[in-house]
């Protein structure tokens, strides 16, 4: 059978327009020959996304974006259509992220720890990066600051380059190497006086040496006596201090018993001290006593006899 060339033209275009339908198809996202599950997110923002961008996990990518529709809240949704043999977790996180610098933006989906699958049509939680121009953002202060310290250094350099605050600098390191002069004169001086007076200085050192020695002696003997107060204060505190005390008290309460006794009329000694009576009469006796001493000394005749021949006196 013989097929003309219009049949072959029309097949050839069929052909070709089935082709550009199918590639058509595939940039949009849709995958024809297998199946999908459709996932989405909703972003306030979706600079640099499109259509066909690829979904992509730890840079595998497993799908792409089918649809975007911008909703009447300014938000839009985004469609993702990831093949059916792979599992994503119910937690999963579509986050949008610039692939390089030109900013060029894709989806990567950040897995969570959920033991449940999304199903399909679910709505997963959507996240967005930092451009690259919020990255920079830091640096960016960072080299503000570095170039407004690099200008207070220029000024700083040109203000040192200043002719008047050249002078001073050359005038301060004069004053330097004047004053360094000054201090090496000192310095010879110092050592002459020194080398003259090394005999004293020897001799001070030698009675400081005795005087050490001196005190280590002293510092000995007044170990000694540390260790006799050491011992004395150990004796006392072993002696029966308490009953010593307790023997003074007794004395002293005893002592007070018999002033008190004297203080009455109780007792000899109490009556001799505190009865008038008693002291006029040894008053009297004391003074006829002293009379009769005296009349005896005056007539000692009158009150003895005495007899060579062994006589007695006649009445």
């Amino acid at each position: 059978m013989k097929i003309s060339n219009e049949t072959k033209i029309g097949a050839l275009t069929a052909i070709a327009i089935a082709m550009l339908i199918l590639g058509y198809s595939f940039l949009r996202g849709d995958d024809l020959f297998s199946g999908t599950n459709k996932f989405y997110s909703v972003y306030g923002s979706v600079d640099g996304l499109t259509v066909s961008k690829p979904v992509l996990v730890n840079g595998f990518q497993i799908g792409r974006i089918s649809k975007m529709k911008f909703r009447e809240d300014g938000n839009t949704l985004v469609e993702f259509s990831v093949d059916k043999q792979y599992k994503v977790p119910a937690n999963t996180v579509a986050k949008i992220v610039s692939t390089d610098l030109l900013g060029t933006k894709a989806i990567i989906f950040v897995y969570g720890n959920s033991n449940l699958p999304a199903q399909d049509k679910d709505t997963l939680k959507a996240d967005i990066q930092g451009g690259l121009a919020e990255t920079l953002q830091p640096i960016q202060r960072k080299a503000e600051d570095l170039i407004s310290k690099l200008d207070s250094s220029l000024a700083a350099i040109n203000k040192i380059l200043n002719p008047n605050f050249q002078k001073n600098v050359d005038r301060s390191f004069a004053s330097i190497a004047n004053s360094l002069q000054t201090l090496e004169g000192v310095t010879k001086k110092i050592d002459g006086l020194v080398s003259t007076q090394t005999i004293h200085i020897n001799s001070i050192l030698t009675n400081t040496e005795t005087v050490t020695a001196n005190l280590k002696t002293s510092s000995v003997n007044l170990n000694g006596i540390t260790s006799n107060f050491e011992k004395v204060s150990n004796d006392i505190a072993g002696s029966n201090i308490k009953q010593t005390l307790d023997n003074a008290n007794k004395a002293m309460a005893d002592l007070q018993a018999t002033i008190s006794k004297i203080s009455t009329n109780n007792g000899s000694l109490g009556m001799l001290l505190n009865d008038k009576t008693l002291y006029d009469n040894l008053q009297n006796a004391t003074s006829n006593l002293n009379s009769l001493f005296i009349d005896i000394k005056a007539h000692p005749k009158k009150y003895v006899s005495i007899s060579v021949f062994g006589g007695g006196k006649k009445d």
